[in-house]
Parts: structure tokens; sequence; C-alpha cells
């Protein structure tokens, strides 16, 4: 028994717009909720949602893009195509719901771009799709490479952000602990050259050798969420999430903070293999989004609390700011300068750089500046590009004086 008319290819079509959404669903998985309908029937929309769900999803972060894909492809066909010629990235939402767009939403309105919409009654007139295309690589224009993420467009943006997800953030290893042998270099293994000599007679033919194994370094992270750089921290906090989901990845663990007025670990929240969903647990967690500024007292609070847990195995500290405080510069200096010796090594990223006339005027920056190893600009895409060849070559701090 199948289901009747074309719901049973609608479904196929259902199963498409997950995977372009990033679910994982096989030709199994699809077979087992055609099925699934056929014995339990169509009548409540209620009863079809849960059957899907149970056949098609198995990953629970993997329920909210489930959700929103459902919400779009089983609904009005005629809106459905509306919205496809359109191209517009707005949901039709029900009365007293948010305009915050919620996890899984945008990337399940760029997976119904090019699908027909359900077709039950098996009326289907013909229509004009329109491709689109929304991979990225760096190589397509110089322009979108070096433009400012603030004047991006929408478009744009989800094009950066593609391109963001490519890159890698090569750290340099560190000497570990731990010890290999080595046939020419390294420390005198002195046990391992008795017990080869041992079992020649007690003949020392050859002197062993061990040297330090490379290990990963951490990274931490502290982003600036304040008002002035409510668009650069979000692009940066999307790279921090592709960065963390890489399994070949050039850190061993990573600690991400954010910070405006108070101090807020969003770890956790980015841990979460969805990035919109990601995005969304940092937000509702980190209260002080979009507010002032606290940068010094920020910074102490890290040293208090989390400075001894996280900096323990020489991390690399990222500070995503743009320097300028409210409090008193001499806060600042004395938090940065306690960090600075916390950690192997301190990299400021601030988006200020991107003017060519910049000056270290603000007080906040004149703090933190002599207690940085290296400045870099976090304002494009090339700018991130040339942090990770800086990163990977260890190149020196920036004169600015």
């Amino acid at each position: 028994m199948t289901p009747e008319g074309r719901l049973a290819e609608n479904i196929l079509h259902f199963a498409r717009a997950l995977r372009k959404a990033g679910v994982k669903v096989g030709p199994v998985q699809v077979a087992a909720a055609t099925q699934a309908v056929a014995v339990a029937g169509f009548t409540r929309r209620d009863d079809f949602y849960h059957i899907l769900r149970a056949c098609l999803i198995t990953r629970a972060d993997h329920l909210d893009i489930y959700h929103q894909v459902f919400m779009m492809f089983w609904r009005d066909p005629a809106y459905l195509e509306r919205m496809i010629q359109m191209m517009s990235p707005l949901l039709r939402r029900e009365e007293g719901e948010k305009d915050k767009p919620r996890p899984g939403e945008r990337r399940a309105t760029e997976a119904m771009g090019d699908l027909p919409p359900p077709d039950p009654q098996g009326a289907r007139e013909a229509r004009e799709l329109v491709e689109t295309d929304a991979r990225f690589s760096f190589s397509l224009s110089e322009v979108l490479r070096a433009q400012d993420f603030e004047q991006m467009s929408l478009s744009e943006r989800s094009q950066a952000e593609a391109a963001l997800r490519a890159l890698r953030l090569p750290l340099p290893r560190l000497a570990g602990r731990r010890a290999r042998a080595s046939l020419a270099t390294g420390r005198a293994d002195l046990r391992a050259t008795l017990r080869r000599a041992m079992r020649r007679g007690g003949e020392v033919d050859r002197i062993l050798r061990r040297q330090p194994m490379p290990r990963r370094p951490d990274l931490v992270v502290l982003c600036d969420i304040s008002g002035s750089m409510t668009v650069y921290s979000r692009m940066l906090l999307m790279f921090l999430h592709a960065m963390a989901q890489d399994p070949h990845r050039g850190f061993e663990r990573l600690h991400a903070f954010t910070f405006g007025t108070r101090l807020t670990n969003v770890t956790r929240a980015l841990a979460r293999r969805d990035p919109d969903s990601a995005l969304a647990a940092a937000g509702a967690q980190a209260r002080d989004w979009q507010g002032g500024t606290r940068i010094g007292a920020a910074l102490a609070e890290f040293n208090r609390l989390w400075s001894r847990r996280v900096l323990g195995q020489g991390a690399l500290v990222l500070l995503i700011t743009d320097g300028l405080e409210r409090d008193d510069s001499a806060t600042l200096s004395a938090a940065a300068e306690r960090l600075h010796l916390s950690c192997r090594r301190l990299v400021w990223l601030n988006p200020l750089l991107r003017w060519d006339g910049f000056k270290p005027l603000a007080g906040g920056i004149k703090a933190l500046l002599p207690h940085v190893d290296a400045l870099h600009a976090c304002h494009s895409l090339d700018s991130l590009s040339e942090l990770a060849r800086a990163l990977s070559e260890g190149a020196a701090r920036r004169n600015l004086s």
C-alpha cells in the first residue's frame, strides 16, 4: 500500500529539502517514511508531522531545521510559489510571533529555493523556477573579499559566512611534555640506551635519543559584542563556530567568551553543530548584546574566574574589540597586562584598522597596545585570511607608534 496521489513524490521532495538544509537523509529513511504514512494515513497535520520526524530525523540538533522546513514545505503551495519568485528571505509568520528568525529558519529558506512545492491533488502547473547558487569560494570576487562586513547586503553576508566556514586558522604547534624516540635530534635517553646495551653484553653501540612531541595549543577568544561591534561580532562568531566544528582544526580546545557590560561564557553554545542554533544560544546567554562597553572590567573578571582554568596549557588568546573603553583606562591596562602574562600569545583583532589613517588616539587603545603581541584587522574576508597567514608564520606585532 502506497500513499495516494502525489504524496509519495512530495515526501521525496521534502527529503531533498532537508538534505539541502544540512540534514542527512538517505533513501532507506525516505522509503520508511512513505510506508509509515501509508499505514498511518494522511488525516491530521500533527500526526503527519511526527511520523515524518520519527522516520527522517536521527539527531536532536536537526529538530529545529526539520521544523522550519516542514512549516515551509507543507503549507499553501501558492504562497510558496510567490516566495520562490520574489526570492525573499522573510517568512510569513503567525500573529504574535517575533520578527527575529528562529534557529534553522535561514537554512530552511535557502534549501527551499529551487524545489517544487507540494502538490497533493496532482494538478501541477508549469512553473518557472529561479535557480540560485549559494556556493562561494575565495576566487569569486576580489571586491567581495575586500568589502567591509558592515557594508555588505544580506545576500553578500550569506556568501561571506559560507566563505568563513571554509577558512582555516592554522596555529603553530607547541612542544609537549611527552616525548618520542628520535634517531638524530633530542636529549639522550639513558634508560633506553642502557637497555639496548644489556641486550648486547654491556656494549654501548648507539646513544638513543628522545624529543618532545608537538601538540596543538588551546584557543581562547574574547569577543566584544557592544553596539559598535554588532556586525563584526556576528561574523566572527560564525567564523569561530566553523573552526569549532572543523575536525582538522589547528587547536586542541576552543574557549569562547563574549563581553559588553559583563563577561559571558558561550563555549557550549558554539559547540552545537547547527550554526543558526549556536548563534541563537549564544545570543540568549549574552544578555548585554549591542549594549555598552566595559573592556577592563570584563578582562579583570576573566583573569579572576577563568584564567587558571583555560590558560594553563600555553593557550593563544584572540581579543576581538575596537578598544573604545568607557571606564578607566588604568583598569584596562592592568587587566590586559595580567592577561598577556598568563597566555602564550595575545592577538588583538580590531575592525578600526580598516581605515588607512587609523591612529591609536583613544584611551582604551593606548592602554591595550603595550600588552598585545600582534594587532590585525578583522573587517573583511581578506583581513581574516591575512590573520591566518600571520599566525601560521608567527608574524610580529604591528608597530603603530
